[in-house]
């Protein structure tokens, strides 16, 4: 097995990449706007991430954000299925067995962002977008 390098965001070239990351700025900044708190920003278990982990009094929202620059490829809420919910899922228990606080209340929110273009990015919060189903 071979070992990953580790390369700065400032030295990406993919396009994807670049727009991902600008798009989970456009959501820190909108919902830190809106009185949340960031607790976490791509917290990882394996190859796995919750792009934000964000807190506004007891309530956690576990946020992923879906970055667009247009509607042609499906709707944000259309990219994160069962298996992606399930996996965020796992990734969300990590974070609370590390993180969490008695009394604490978590949920797992969308964040849909297109880029308009030119800078600008329009942003879509859906609070409470899922919840898991125990089996």
């Amino acid at each position: 097995m071979t070992a990953r390098r580790f390369i700065p965001s400032r030295e990406w070239e993919d396009a994807r990449q670049i727009r991902g990351l600008a798009g989970e700025h456009a959501a820190m900044a909108y919902l830190t706007s809106c009185g949340w708190s960031v607790e976490a920003h791509r917290f990882k278990l394996g190859r796995h991430d919750l792009d934000l982990v964000v807190r506004r009094r007891s309530l956690v929202a576990f946020v992923e954000v879906k970055t667009r620059r247009s509607t042609v490829f499906g709707l944000a809420a259309e990219a994160v299925g069962w298996r992606k919910q399930r996996i965020l899922g796992r990734v969300a228990e990590l974070w609370l067995l590390r993180h969490g606080r008695p009394g604490d209340t978590y949920r797992f929110d969308l964040v849909s962002v297109t880029d308009a273009g030119n800078g600008r990015m329009e942003v879509e919060h859906t609070p409470d977008a899922w919840r898991l189903e125990r089996r």
